[in-house]
């Protein structure tokens, strides 16, 4: 009867790897340990690739602007394409957006 009692829980744990793979990540905001670990296919190596053309060229406007960087070919893109998220931060000042209405 012992047995038994483990099937529950090995098959719980068999759920576990591809809920952690569907986790998306912004590429415009993360470093690149959190890349490598959150992207199919991208080490570090390719993950600080992708930040250090971030910071050289601006935010990603599309998920397919990744394929201008050195290493990520649309093979590596449409593996990801599920856990990318691309957030673009406003022009805007958060504070301060509207002039004020006093003289």
């Amino acid at each position: 009867m012992q047995p038994l009692r483990s099937i529950p829980l090995a098959l719980l744990l068999s759920l576990l790897p591809p809920l952690v793979a569907h986790a998306q990540v912004d590429i415009n905001h993360a470093d690149a340990k959190m890349l490598a670990e959150s992207l199919t296919g991208i080490g570090l190596v390719k993950a600080e690739a992708i930040v250090a053309y971030r910071d050289s060229h601006g935010p990603f406007l599309h998920i397919e602007d990744l394929a201008a960087v050195n290493g990520i070919g649309e093979h590596a893109i449409e593996a990801n394409r599920e856990a990318i998220i691309i957030v673009v931060e406003s022009p805007l000042p958060r504070r301060g957006r509207y002039p004020s209405k006093d003289p």
